[in-house]
């Protein structure tokens, strides 16, 4: 089973600016080949079908709860595609001005437009050309080096998928979200490779980092390098999972490059950060009906909650 925080796995900025094009290009990474989607969709399935677990346990947790923290990357993204769509913190005050006087009209000339006429500027699972993600990008084949060896590559192409989305949006936002996952998936592609070693013997970490780029350089990595982001693995449970340590602890260090020390397993989830409120826009008719009455139902609800 999972259980669900209500944080993010990461802090956001503030978008300076309503930008839903750097959003579109920021979805890539939600709903694209090598995208969250993707790595949550292979992750979790393997975890589902994977055979012999009991024998394999230590191959089973490190996917189980890699899965778990691909759950909370599509959320992040998703958050930070939303903040870009919708710009900075609004209110629920006001009528939303002349809806004759046609307020979205800019909306139609921005690179996907159905984000605002079907979803209110929301996000749903497609990548930056608006096209659905599906379960054709899914590999499980219950051969548990053949999915190592899947997931490794899937690693090293997102790495290389979040460097150009970072070198095509300037918005701290969408910024902020591609230095974290480079520094976290750099982290899987570390703990893939080091499973496929302890399995057959192949020292597959010479490969890293794929591509060949020094995090130090990316502003937004430093501050996960300089906590130790990139030394750490989660269980995302109080109690299970902690056969993970097998893999990637055990003596085992930081690859060349990056800030030194050894890898280290935690019990538990990460601090995290805040969700932004996204306001409802009244000429959009988010919410609808009568937004007065339902704040205040809402909020009785929540005094009688506490």
């Amino acid at each position: 089973m999972f259980m669900r925080v209500d944080k993010l796995q990461a802090d956001l900025p503030m978008p300076k600016t309503q930008d839903p094009n750097a959003g579109a290009a920021l979805r890539e990474l939600l709903g694209g080949k090598y995208g969250e989607m993707s790595t949550l969709g292979n992750y979790m399935f393997q975890s589902f079908n994977f055979r012999s677990k009991s024998k394999l346990r230590p191959f089973y947790s490190l996917v189980a709860s890699i899965t778990a923290e691909e759950l909370g990357h599509v959320e992040l993204v998703s958050a930070g595609v939303n903040m870009l769509n919708n710009g900075p913190d609004g209110d629920d005050t006001g009528d939303g001005g002349d809806i004759s006087m046609t307020p979205f009209e800019s909306m139609a000339e921005i690179r996907d437009a159905a984000s605002f006429l079907s979803n209110g500027g929301g996000v749903m699972p497609a990548n930056s050309n608006g096209q659905s993600w599906n379960m054709d990008f899914i590999t499980t084949t219950g051969n548990v080096v053949t999915d190592l060896l899947h997931n490794f590559h899937l690693e090293c192409g997102a790495r290389l998928h979040k460097l150009r989305v970072y070198e095509t949006v300037s918005d701290p936002t969408g910024r902020e979200v591609c230095g974290y996952l480079l520094v976290r998936g750099s982290v899987h592609a570390h703990a893939y490779a080091l499973a496929l070693e302890k399995i057959t013997g192949v020292d597959i970490k010479k490969m890293l980092p794929t591509p060949n780029i020094d995090l130090s350089r990316i502003p937004e990595c430093q501050k996960y390098l300089d906590e130790g982001s990139h030394r750490r693995l989660y269980t995302w449970s109080p109690d299970d999972y902690k056969e993970i340590s097998g893999i990637w602890s055990n003596d085992e260090v930081a690859l060349p490059g990056d800030p030194p020390g050894e890898l280290e397993v935690v019990d538990g989830i990460p601090d995290g950060g805040k969700i932004a409120q996204l306001a409802g826009v009244p000429c959009a008719f988010t919410p609808d009906y009568a937004p007065e009455e339902m704040f205040e139902i809402a909020n009785k609800l929540y005094q009688k909650s506490r």
